[in-house]
């Protein structure tokens, strides 16, 4: 999960407006802050139809050539794996990421949109649960060792660090227990993790398609070798690139000084979800 980095207070008094209401101004900006210059819902619109485009493609590959999906210990079984992979660890968790990114979280109450991140970025941690059981499950049924390959062990250190990380983050942001201080000095913490999760989790899942691909288009054991780039493999590499250019521009907005929430002087800005405010 990523969070809004400190030293946004500025925003609103830089671009002529109340605090929150619009991006930063071109004054004093850092030469850096000229990247991405497009405005920011187009932009949102675009990534969020990226998303749903890594999402068919990943599904499309698994029901076309690799037979659909079951839950029967085959290796339709295995198939639920890089599609809850994608949409929980990537599209999801990119989704939370960007949450104080969209234009209505600059202003107003804070507290509902902490709710957002941390819900979406539970529901992409419970998607990736289910993919770890479906893979788990296919290799235990057909008799596959588990945890060899570079693929493996990074997927299983991304989800260990999204699972401490997640925890980290309702226990500071969301629980009335930690105090103020506590919090702001675990935000950039957070923040550089949520991005460094989500680059493990791009990682992970493009090692999985090619692993997958290596595996499925040996020589001998499909109509055309890997090598030999047939209609599957053109797809899933299009798929696996799709998911870069995904995690790049989620990456991208996240250190965009114009589409950060400014920091203002509303009543839940430090206030926990169960609790009064301190």
């Amino acid at each position: 999960m990523a969070a809004p980095s400190e030293g946004e207070g500025e925003a609103a008094e830089a671009a002529g407006g109340g605090p929150g209401l619009l991006p930063r101004g071109r004054l004093g900006r850092p030469p850096g802050a000229a990247m991405l210059a497009v405005p920011l819902r187009p932009f949102c619109a675009f990534l969020g139809g990226l998303g749903l485009l890594c999402l068919a493609f990943v599904a499309a590959w698994c029901q076309h050539w690799r037979g659909g999906f079951a839950w029967d210990g085959s290796a339709r079984m295995f198939n639920w794996h890089p599609v809850l992979m994608v949409a929980g660890m990537v599209v999801l968790y990119g989704a939370a990421a960007l949450v104080y990114r969209l234009p209505p979280a600059w202003r107003g109450p804070k507290l509902p949109w902490k709710v957002l991140h941390g819900a979406l970025a539970l529901t992409a941690f419970g998607l990736t649960v289910v993919g770890l059981v479906a893979v788990f499950g296919f290799h235990n049924a057909s008799k596959t060792p588990n945890m060899y390959s570079l693929h493996s062990w990074l997927g299983l250190v991304t989800v260990l660090l999204f699972s401490c990380q997640w925890l980290a983050g309702f226990s500071a942001f969301l629980l009335p227990y930690a105090p103020p201080w506590l919090r702001a000095l675990y935000k950039p913490v957070h923040v550089f993790f949520g991005s460094t999760i989500l680059m493990l989790s791009v990682a992970s899942c493009v090692s999985g398609i090619n692993e997958k691909l290596f595996f499925s288009l040996k020589n001998g054991t499909a109509p055309a070798p890997y090598n030999r780039l047939p209609p599957e493999a053109v797809f899933a590499n299009t798929l696996g690139l799709l998911i870069v250019l995904f995690g790049v521009l989620v990456l991208c907005a996240l250190a965009k000084p114009d589409w950060k929430r400014p920091e203002d002087n509303s009543t839940d800005t430090r206030q926990p979800l169960l609790g009064t405010e301190r």
